[in-house]
């Protein structure tokens, strides 16, 4: 268990933001996420929604049936989740 999970608990929707920050350079998909998390396809898709609208997902459709899924490192909100994050592991790093 890393520290984000032992403050924020091992929830599906901290799992995929979890993934999400780890690939933050990249675009993925539903199923690249479930694929690596260990959920399911719908748990994905669920939990992502809340990020999205938040603004700390960007969501990008790929024709009519693909979509994409990438950290929106423009928002203010992502960039203090990101640096939360960073040092959050430093903290535990040093310990």
């Amino acid at each position: 268990m890393d520290a984000l999970e032992e403050i924020f608990g091992k929830t599906a929707q901290m799992t995929v933001l979890k993934n999400l920050i780890l690939h933050q350079s990249e675009s993925t998909y539903l199923s690249g996420i479930a694929e690596e998390t260990g959920l399911s396809h719908s748990s994905v898709a669920r939990v992502i929604s809340p990020l999205i609208k938040s603004g700390i997902v960007i969501e990008k459709p790929l024709g009519k049936q693909i979509r994409t899924f990438r950290l929106n490192l423009d928002n203010k909100k992502t960039q203090l989740i990101l640096n939360f994050y960073t040092k959050l592991n430093e903290v535990e790093n040093s310990s």
